[in-house]
């Protein structure tokens, strides 16, 4: 087994599930962010409505997207795909929008499970296969 001087140890807690749906939190906050303008100017909402929901939805994204050391931190991340999509029903276009980014979401999601299985099991063989373990 790996003690805190292997290399490997540090290597064994990195979560490549959680960089990927981060950095997709990241770019949906960017993104949901620059649409409240777009939700006030071109869509006729009242700014009261907007700001609330176009600012809070990116505000959520940036602190879920801290939140992913933990499993409800994804679960969370499931539910602001779907208020993204719900923009859409102020702005069509966000359906648009936001089903991007509800897929890339799925995307990192499924591929950094998927991922962290498969190191999960190379680590395995590896203390299996190492005779200074």
């Amino acid at each position: 087994m790996s003690d805190a001087s292997d290399p490997s140890s540090a290597e064994r807690q990195k979560s490549p599930r959680r960089g990927m749906c981060a950095a997709v939190l990241t770019l949906e906050a960017i993104a949901v962010g620059l649409s409240t303008p777009v939700l006030i100017a071109i869509s006729d909402i009242r700014p009261a409505v907007a700001l609330p929901l176009g600012l809070g939805l990116a505000v959520l994204c940036v602190l879920v997207a801290g939140m992913l050391r933990r499993e409800s931190g994804y679960y969370l991340g499931h539910a602001l795909q779907v208020g993204a999509v719900a923009l859409g029903f102020l702005a069509p276009l966000m359906f648009v929008v936001g089903g991007i980014f509800a897929l890339l979401w799925g995307t990192a999601y499924g591929l950094g499970r998927k991922i962290e299985r498969e190191r999960a099991e190379a680590f395995a063989a590896y203390d299996r296969s190492d005779p200074a373990a």
